[in-house]
């Protein structure tokens, strides 16, 4: 039986363990795209110079002697042209994220991600930072050697990363800045800026911003829009069939493969494309769209226009990689025929869901109400016996201008029988005046008789009427509401 068993320990054969390297992460190759021109370069341009336009533009306009856009959250004030927003307008700011969210929805639904390859701030700052490499370094291939480890180190190279760095850094210092002057006065930050007197927060938020650019745009990249933007990850959730999205047309461009310009490609079992990989080169989140959509894709068409350059060079069609929709490259549908399909449910319900929120949003704004203001009883003494005969309450009125002009109004009580209406001071309150844009206390002693109610609270109304007085002297009646308590003595 032992020699059984040990003939059967002889018999059997272990296995070795075969350990194998393996990466936690993908090792980041730097992406040097191509330049390319075309329609959808053309129109990337454009975003860019119309979102800078605005963005560095915005803060210095001047509006009724201020900043026209001022977001100042010391005084917590919103000012948007002739729209002044205090923390109790909150839900304009909310109903402005649902617009937003909505937008993005319908128009990732309709054209796939055009925010992304046009107007997100990453792509529009990386597509500056890439203009600049390319005015200082060249083209793809001089910027391919200069980043060689291999090139060794020169007073050339050095030159040329130093100059482009200090580029890169005065245009991250002065979007910085501008960020900032949407929440400081931007003359007044300015001013300090040159004097070199910022206060912390300033200073560390220019910083903070000037960093984060320079970071994203010179160095991140594309490692932002494929790992770190979430858009990225769900948009494959709003996009169906009938999206139009930048896409390779298989069908045609397959099997791909080089050949002579004179050789009847089709003849030889050949498809349109032929595997120039410019497509590839031109891309700047270096992706083959080639190999079907992809969530790194970012949209901006910069292989269209790169693809269609080959097509013009071997005399081919264009359109091998085109901006259109799944269904157009399954069932070879023109574009009439793709049209047809744009106006689906989704479409619809969006675009009805954003016009009722737009609808409401600005019908809000037209018959908003900018006098405001809130009742509040004075806890310490509920009510107190004046002048042997009346009762006394004391209450403190906030009083909220959020317009432009100041207000003169009158302040009335309903529900009282002659009421006498007093300051701290005890003097009769005969007009208030509320400067423009201003938020004051008030505090208020109201009197009655005793016998005028009965014992116990009784429901008053405090009614504050007056004028608007605007900048070409027009009086605009205003006219609010609030309702309180009156307590009488047992």
């Amino acid at each position: 039986m032992n020699e059984e068993r040990m003939s059967n320990t002889e018999k059997t054969t272990v296995s070795p363990i075969h350990f194998v390297d393996q990466d936690l992460y993908e090792i980041r190759n730097k992406i040097h795209p191509r330049s390319v021109s075309g329609v959808f370069a053309y129109a990337r341009i454009l975003m860019v110079v119309l979102t800078q336009l605005l963005f560095y533009g915005l803060p210095w306009l001047s509006w009724n002697g201020r900043q026209a856009v001022l977001f100042d959250l010391v005084t917590r004030k919103f000012y948007i042209f002739n729209l002044v927003l205090w923390p109790q307008d909150i839900i304009y700011l909310t109903l402005l994220l649902i617009l937003s969210a909505l937008a993005l929805f319908l128009f990732t639904a309709i054209a796939g991600r055009l925010f992304c390859g046009y107007a997100c701030p990453q792509t529009v700052y990386t597509e500056i930072f890439l203009w600049v490499e390319r005015r200082v370094e060249g083209d793809r291939l001089a910027r391919m050697k200069l980043d060689d480890e291999k090139w060794p180190w020169s007073f050339k190279k050095l030159r040329l990363k130093i100059c482009k760095h200090f580029i890169w850094l005065s245009i991250a210092v002065w979007t910085g800045f501008t960020f900032v002057g949407y929440f400081t006065p931007i003359v007044e930050l300015w001013r300090h800026f040159i004097q070199f007197d910022l206060g912390v927060w300033p200073t560390f938020w220019l910083c903070f911003y000037s960093f984060a650019t320079w970071g994203n745009a010179g160095f991140l990249r594309e490692q932002v829009c494929k790992y770190m933007c979430p858009y990225a990850r769900f948009q494959s959730v709003m996009v169906d069939k009938d999206t139009f999205v930048v896409t390779y047309d298989s069908h045609r461009g397959e099997p791909r493969g080089g050949r002579s310009k004179s050789v009847d490609h089709k003849a030889s079992g050949l498809g349109d494309c032929v595997d120039c990989s410019i497509c590839v080169q031109v891309c700047p989140t270096g992706i083959d769209i080639r190999n079907g959509m992809q969530y790194m894709c970012i949209g901006c068409g910069a292989c269209v226009d790169a693809c269609n350059q080959v097509m013009d060079k071997v005399e081919y069609p264009k359109g091998l990689i085109r901006y259109t929709t799944q269904r157009a490259i399954e069932e070879k549908l023109d574009s009439s025929a793709v049209r047809k399909y744009l106006f689906r449910p989704r479409i619809l319900i969006y675009s009805g869901i954003m016009a009722i929120l737009i609808t409401a949003f600005v019908t809000s704004l037209v018959i908003r109400n900018p006098l405001r203001f809130d009742v509040m009883r004075d806890r310490g003494a509920l009510a107190r016996e004046v002048n042997g005969d009346q009762v006394e309450n004391i209450y403190r009125i906030q009083v909220m201008n959020s317009s432009e002009s100041p207000m003169k109004l009158e302040l009335a009580i309903n529900g009282l029988e002659h009421p006498e209406i007093y300051d701290s001071q005890n003097q009769r309150i005969e007009q208030i005046e509320v400067p423009a844009s201003a938020n004051m206390m008030l505090p208020v002693k109201v009197r009655i008789s005793e016998d005028s109610l009965h014992k116990g609270p009784n429901p008053v109304v405090f009614v504050m009427q007056g004028h608007e007085i605007s900048a070409k002297g027009v009086m605009i009646p205003r006219k609010k509401e609030e309702k309180s308590t009156f307590i009488m003595l047992d």
